[in-house]
């Protein structure tokens, strides 16, 4: 961000404590908190690695979006998959920052495209930012990225339009019948924001194959792009005669 915060080295894991710093982008002022990477699996951690892991997990829950800056010259980590799972779990929105892409040739610009389909697919939703915080290269990038994110974290669905999509969603696409019997969706509500949740009231449990299913046509319909969107159940039971 052209200032020196913190002594940092080209060894893995020198910077530990969160730093937070004011940073103009696109005409806005934000606040960034750069946190410690996590070089181990959070149940492997001890150490400073654990008490780092500690204090990411709390600058995420202070935190509306991360972004989760990776080392394109290095393969794609455990901690790096890790850091993303932990902005998943805070309900964070989420921006993916591939960081020193002028350093990469074609050989493992191929590769990392492989890494990224294996190891990030479930969040194929979220904006991806090509930049070199070195050079500055394509910082500006990040602004529209943040916007859209923070946009769709923030974003709620009007009940009648929810409802409409839903239930011309389950007729062309009814759930499948399982032991005789095929479960319905009654109606649908967003129960909060940031990040969006869903309600659906079913006459029977719904498969976790067909809720993603419903997320996923969720996304194409609303965009929600760069935001985790959570959908629960509530079966109502027959009433007794």
């Amino acid at each position: 961000m052209g200032k020196v915060r913190a002594v940092v080295s080209e060894i893995a894991g020198t910077t530990r404590d969160p730093i937070d710093e004011q940073v103009e982008l696109g005409g806005k002022t934000w606040r960034f908190v750069d946190t410690a990477g996590i070089r181990r699996r959070i149940k492997l951690a001890q150490g400073a690695d654990f008490y780092a892991s500690l204090r990411t997990a709390a600058a995420l829950e202070r935190a509306e979006v991360a972004v989760v800056l990776f080392d394109v010259t290095e393969p794609l980590s455990d901690g790096d998959i890790r850091i993303v799972d932990l902005a998943l779990e805070s309900g964070r929105a989420l921006v993916l920052a591939f960081n020193k892409w002028d350093q990469m040739d074609d050989e493992r610009r191929k590769y990392l495209e492989r890494e990224i389909e294996q190891n990030l697919s479930h969040v194929s939703w979220a904006p991806r930012v090509n930049i070199s915080a070195l050079t500055g290269r394509h910082l500006e990038k990040l602004v529209p990225s943040l916007e859209v994110s923070l946009h769709s974290w923030d974003l709620r669905i009007p009940t009648g339009k929810l409802n409409t999509f839903i239930q011309e969603l389950a007729m062309e696409f009814p759930h499948p019948v399982r032991g005789g019997k095929q479960p319905r969706i009654l109606f649908a509500t967003q129960a909060s924001t940031r990040p969006p949740k869903f309600i659906l009231f079913t006459t029977g449990f719904l498969d976790p194959q067909y809720r993603r299913f419903i997320q996923r046509r969720l996304r194409e319909s609303f965009g929600f792009e760069g935001t985790p969107i959570e959908i629960s159940m509530r079966v109502r039971e027959k009433r007794k005669r």
